[in-house]
């Protein structure tokens, strides 16, 4: 138990660390008055939904927390049995809620005092600096997701000495991280759609203009969905992949196989602290180029850890045979699908790159054919991602069965499952990083743009913004596979649940049962429904948005002079009441259709449900996101001079298709990730609790 507080250690480390980071940060100096109103403002809107989204959250939480401490009572336990159910799952749902809260927080105070701070460094001392501002304001979010998760697991493990009864942690965080997540998307798209259909096409006025009444709501925007969304989505999936790791560990190897992703997971923070020191650039330097450095030395610091650790764990061959240097590579297997959906997301979606240059091409000819274009890019996308899971399912699952004792190798190999995600999630402060350094930088290009800083300061905050693109696009990669793969490790969790409950050996999932192919349809029908509700959720307040800038701009004497001033906070009201009212109903469903699937049909029906959602989840996720990316920078490519540049014809084309890429790749994708690990945590808990097969 002693190697738990060294786990529980790092996450605390990374929480300091953060901290630090942040003071670091606010050192800087914030420019202007001007450009400290602006963001003071963002940072206002930006506070007042988090508050509305978690206030509304609470009594959501309470009755869940409620209903897992009085399940004991209506549940009959089997002596020396742990069931998901009671006080200590109660609390353990509990704080996974409240961690997930605190790293959305820290994150979203950190990116929204960054971003006047990032744009005055770059106009007092070049892009070299900003970039530093920037990045080191992302890693705030970074290390705060990894810490709170490695803390929580670990000293609820230590409090609770078995990793059975603290699975509802994960719930608690996916709950909270699905809510985040879309409410977020809703947000962010809004007031996206809104300022670019009415401000860019309409108006004709450039992005981020402070005419443009949707301006401040777009800033805010950019915060709430790609920080303490895509911060909400990550942590959920780094303490559910270690939690369904753990129990899988547990039962296959005691003790050595729990503490083993504990120790992994501290690896990788201690690896992402030292990797946010290699994160520099010159003044004529490649900012993308300076984040890989950082990725690439966490990862390769994280596998040179983890092969000494598996080595030491795994130790007593009598016991374990060779199957430390089996895991160690199944971890390695997970670090190669982190770099790889990264590059594959990079190539599809980058503005430098075929596939987003031929839709630019195509809007020569109109947005019917750019928008049919960017489906295709969409569609195409997600086959080798696709091949490249498989992989590295493939990969772990022989790397342990090989190295395993002979007997022991089959059955052990679903570990190596489990660590192919804990390798991937591993890495998830930097990668968390690099995501939240994006809405800096693009907010900074706002702030620039609004307070009328010289032209040299915009065109360093668009160079930071193009590369915060790509990143972005890399984390969604990232996130869509780690839900992937920790749905495979969820998905194993929940089997072992099922065997230990009816007391089984084997539990088959067989595809010709008719209850099994009842529960595939209907988890495959599942990611569709939400992503109907989410996208209609963004075209509705997107309408109101759109209706009341134009309205601004025709009742508001001298907008578009200069000498009249926006209702701003008008546009942020707008989208904060959209994106709050419609997370619910997708929420609703995503927790509660698993629970009516596992009791009203069965165990092997809702095996077949966790399937069928998984399968479709990950490849819409990988559709949307992708084919959203590739729109918006088929449009950047155009803006930056091609095809005419901007307010022409294939501009004004390319902006329909980002518009429709939009709630894509920033809501409705996004949405999958949260979706598919909800269903998982829910399972995890149900599994033990069913009544039949």
């Amino acid at each position: 138990m002693t190697l738990a507080y060294y786990a529980a250690a790092a996450g605390a480390f990374a929480l300091l660390f953060a901290l630090f980071t942040l003071s670091q940060v606010l050192k800087e100096s914030m420019g202007t008055e001007k450009m400290k109103q602006i963001s003071e403002a963002v940072q206002e809107g930006a506070m007042a939904y988090m508050n509305r989204q978690y206030k509304t959250l609470i009594p959501f939480a309470l009755i869940i927390f409620v209903l897992l401490w009085a399940a004991k009572y209506f549940v009959v336990q089997q002596p020396g049995s742990h069931l998901p159910v009671g006080g200590a799952s109660a609390i353990s749902f509990l704080v996974g809620a409240v961690c997930s809260a605190i790293a959305g927080y820290l994150g979203m105070n950190s990116t929204t005092k960054s971003n006047a701070r990032t744009a005055e460094a770059a106009r007092s001392h070049g892009l070299g600096k900003a970039l530093q501002v920037s990045f080191r304001a992302g890693a705030v979010m970074g290390l705060s997701v990894a810490g709170l998760g490695l803390l929580g697991v670990s000293v609820l493990f230590i409090i609770f000495k078995t990793p059975l009864i603290i699975n509802s942690f994960a719930f608690g965080a996916s709950a909270i991280a699905f809510f985040a997540r879309v409410g977020g998307g809703i947000y962010t798209k809004a007031a996206d759609v809104g300022a670019d259909l009415v401000g860019k096409v309409e108006a004709g006025i450039p992005e981020d203009d402070p005419r443009n009444p949707a301006t401040i709501a777009d800033n805010v925007g950019d915060n709430v969905g790609d920080t303490a969304g895509m911060g909400a989505d990550l942590f959920e999936s780094y303490a559910a992949t270690t939690i369904a790791a753990m129990l899988i560990g547990n039962t296959l190897f005691g003790f050595e196989g729990v503490i083993f992703p504990l120790l992994v997971g501290a690896i990788g923070i201690i690896a992402a602290i030292i990797g946010t020191f290699t994160v520099r650039t010159s003044e004529d330097g490649n900012p993308q180029a300076a984040l890989n450095v950082g990725l690439w030395t966490t990862n390769i610091l994280t596998a040179i850890g983890t092969y000494f650790l598996a080595s030491n764990i795994f130790a007593d061959t009598s016991k374990f045979g060779g199957v430390g240097f089996g895991v160690f590579l199944a971890v390695v297997s997970g670090l190669i699908v982190n770099v790889a959906v990264g590059y594959l997301t990079e190539y599809y979606t980058s503005n430098n790159k075929p596939p987003a240059i031929k839709i630019a091409e195509a809007s020569k000819s109109g947005p019917a054919t750019n928008v049919i274009h960017g489906l295709a890019v969409g569609m195409e996308s997600v086959f080798i991602p696709m091949l490249v899971f498989a992989g590295a399912i493939y990969f772990a699952f022989w790397a342990v069965s090989s190295y395993a004792p002979a007997d022991k190798g089959v059955l052990w190999a679903i570990y190596g499952i489990a660590m192919a995600a804990m390798g991937m999630l591993s890495t998830a402060g930097m990668v968390v990083a690099m995501d939240s350094f994006g809405p800096v930088a693009d907010n900074a290009g706002g702030i620039a743009e609004m307070a009328e800083l010289p032209k040299e300061v915009r065109e360093k905050t668009d160079k930071l913004d193009a590369v915060g693109n790509t990143t972005a696009a890399i984390a969604k990669g990232f996130a869509i596979g780690s839900a992937a793969l920790t749905a495979l490790a969820l998905f194993s969790a929940y089997v072992d649940g099922v065997k230990h409950k009816f007391g089984l050996e084997e539990f088959v999932v067989n595809l010709t049962e008719p209850m099994v192919l009842v529960g595939v349809f209907i988890g495959g029908a599942v990611p569709f429904l939400v992503g109907a509700r989410t996208m209609r959720a963004v075209g509705e307040a997107a309408f109101d948005m759109v209706a009341e800038v134009r309205r601004q701009f025709r009742e508001i004497p001298g907008i578009m002079e200069g000498t009249g001033k926006p209702d701003y906070a008008r546009c942020v009201d707008i989208a904060t009441r959209a994106a709050i009212g419609k997370m619910i109903f997708p929420g609703i469903v995503a927790v509660v259709v698993p629970i009516l699937v596992g009791f009203g049909l069965g165990a092997k029906a809702l095996a077949g449900f966790l399937g069928g959602l998984t399968t479709v989840g990950v490849l819409l996720a990988l559709f949307l996101a992708n084919a959203g990316g590739a729109w918006d920078n088929a449009k950047k490519y155009i803006e930056a001079g091609n095809l005419g540049g901007k307010k022409s014809d294939p501009h004004k084309a390319a902006v329909i298709g980002d518009t429709v890429g939009d709630p894509c790749k920033d809501t409705s994708g996004p949405a999958m990730n949260p979706l598919i690990k909800v269903a998982g945590t829910i399972s995890l808990i149900l599994g033990p609790l069913l009544t039949r097969l």
